[in-house]
């Protein structure tokens, strides 16, 4: 755990991705938290001067742990996120674990001289008061982690023609794993209450945690996708608003780039009332755009670069397509790369060239999101459409 900690962190610095460094933080706590157990079943516990080493230095910095999975789950979707000063209130609990740590170190090794706050013979770190308000605190952040994922894929939905490969299945995967550590801790303090388990009958927990962890390392690692979409949101607010990147026209003709709020929208909220006589002319706009210049073709089109060349703002773009198309604009556009691809199909094209060549000119930038907005469309496979149709 520790070596894979060194190389995300060196790999951090080659790659100039922070979210490899806020991983590589995570996988040094996971190493901090597990070695108190490691090192008393090598006889710390039981010997000078490695006892008070364990007591008196924090290794289950379980403070920590939360912030830090969800700045990481932030910085590998937002290539915007950065900390800013108000963040800084996510790190006052583990500060203040911190300075209770040394208050107990000053006062027992240099004032008294003696044991006093750990008279009791007992590690603080295993305190339950402890242990139960870090899982809590754990569990605040892994439910906020999960509101940010699910609010970024509904954002790439509406605001990217190439959603599927950014979705991010490794974060998914990811709190899926660490949730893992966290029934584990339930099923663990329900046995331990009810059966009062000896300390020494939770090496399985330990072992989970472990093979949880080594896990994360090897596929943190390894993750090479990469977000180019920077936003902006608050997670912790009811229905929280994102700011994207906006191009406007100014009074002299010259662009520049604000920002812009817009809403997300539920799947059933698209469509569920008319447009307005002002959307109807903006769906015109874009569909003249659309069909006159193929934007569709553009792998990576999104919405701020339909914003520029309508001269107009993501909102405005993103109500329409919602009210007056029904669908979020990554369907939107596979619409119309579909409907290319079907014109190709219908002029004998995959006779000269492959299926996946005509899926990559029309725009499509996968052979399986090809496949998927193919059905959604058309209801059959498109293997299965040529048969039908030829």
């Amino acid at each position: 755990g520790l070596l894979y900690s060194i190389l995300l962190f060196v790999k951090s610095y080659s790659s100039n991705k922070a979210a490899n460094r806020w991983l590589s933080f995570y996988l040094l706590l996971c190493v901090l938290y597990i070695f108190p157990w490691m090192a008393g079943f090598a006889g710390w516990y039981g010997q000078q001067p490695y006892r008070d080493i364990l007591f008196y230095i924090p290794f289950q910095l379980l403070f920590l742990i939360g912030p830090v999975i969800f700045f990481y789950v932030q910085s590998l979707l937002n290539p915007s996120f950065k900390l800013h000063i108000k963040t800084y209130w996510h790190f006052a609990p583990a500060a203040i674990y911190f300075i209770y740590s040394l208050v107990i170190v000053i006062t027992d090794k240099l004032v008294l001289k003696k044991y006093y706050f750990l008279a009791d013979g007992s590690d603080k770190d295993f305190d339950t008061w402890y242990q139960t308000a870090g899982f809590i605190s754990m569990f605040f952040y892994f439910i906020a982690s999960i509101r940010y994922y699910n609010l970024y894929k509904k954002l790439m939905l509406q605001v990217i023609s190439y959603a599927d490969e950014v979705l991010f299945k490794w974060v998914r995967n990811f709190l899926i794993a660490f949730s893992s550590v966290l029934i584990f801790n339930i099923i663990l303090f329900i046995f331990s209450t009810i059966f009062n388990l000896h300390y020494t009958n939770i090496w399985w927990y330990y072992l989970g945690f472990s093979i949880t962890f080594y896990y994360i390392a090897v596929n943190g690692y390894s993750n090479a996708i990469i977000t180019k979409m920077p936003f902006s949101t608050n997670v912790f607010l009811a229905k929280p608003q994102l700011l994207l990147p906006n191009f406007k026209q100014n009074n002299n003709d010259t662009a520049a780039i604000e920002t812009d709020f817009i809403d997300i929208v539920e799947d059933e909220e698209i469509a569920t009332t008319k447009p307005s006589e002002e959307l109807i002319v903006w769906k015109n706009k874009i569909e003249e755009l659309i069909t006159t210049q193929k934007l569709y073709e553009n792998p990576e089109l999104s919405l701020p670069d339909m914003a520029k060349k309508l001269k107009t703002n993501v909102s405005v773009l993103s109500k329409t397509i919602n009210k007056s198309f029904g669908m979020n604009f990554n369907d939107f556009i596979n619409k119309y790369r579909i409907k290319a691809v079907v014109a190709m199909l219908q002029n004998g094209e995959h006779k000269n060239q492959t299926l996946l060549g005509i899926a990559f000119e029309c725009g499509f930038n996968s052979k399986a999101t090809f496949n998927r907005a193919f059905k959604k469309f058309n209801g059959t496979a498109p293997k299965d459409w040529i048969l039908e149709n030829e």
